[in-house]
């Protein structure tokens, strides 16, 4: 794993497969990927899958450790340096990796994660509830539907909602 200035995750990511190319290191230097997953994410109304990255700053590398591989990383323009306790880099566990992959979606085939959380404060923007804020109480992913508690009438109320009538406050 490298770590890269924030935000140039994905130019650090051309530049090192570029250099990887030009200097003839394919044979080392086998994959570059920058983590991230899909989202679900609701603005204005509109539904939008994004992607997020699940670690800012962070690039993996899978390489075969040399000196020349090292160098051509470490060298690469964005690159601040390897994530490791000392000096070499130390490779991920096995474990980890999976985890990582699993989150990424390359493990299995995965749903996209929603940008709604229980307990998220919500205004609705559509529908006969338009105007009321309450709180999400529950979200069941598979229907695009929430369970969202809001008062009415000095009650609380739980209303099912889609993901598209609702926004974050």
């Amino acid at each position: 794993m490298i770590h890269t200035y924030s935000g140039y995750e994905n130019k650090v990511k051309a530049n090192l497969e570029r250099r990887v190319r030009s200097m003839g290191m394919d044979d080392k230097i086998f994959r570059v990927l920058v983590p991230t997953e899909e989202e679900i994410d609701f603005q204005g109304g509109k539904k939008r899958i994004i992607k997020r990255k699940i670690f800012p700053g962070y690039v993996l590398v899978e390489m075969i450790m040399s000196d020349d591989s090292w160098y051509v990383v470490r060298h690469t323009p964005g690159v601040t340096g390897f994530v490791s306790p000392g000096a070499r880099p130390v490779p991920l566990e096995e474990y980890e990796l999976r985890a990582i992959m699993k989150q990424m979606g390359l493990d299995e085939e995965r749903k996209p994660r929603v940008a709604f959380d229980l307990g998220d404060p919500v205004r609705v923007i559509s529908g006969p509830f338009v105007n009321f804020t309450g709180k999400i109480d529950g979200i069941n992913v598979e229907k695009g539907k929430l369970r969202v508690i809001v008062s009415m009438f000095g009650r609380e109320t739980p209303v099912e909602l889609d993901f598209e009538q609702v926004e974050k406050v």
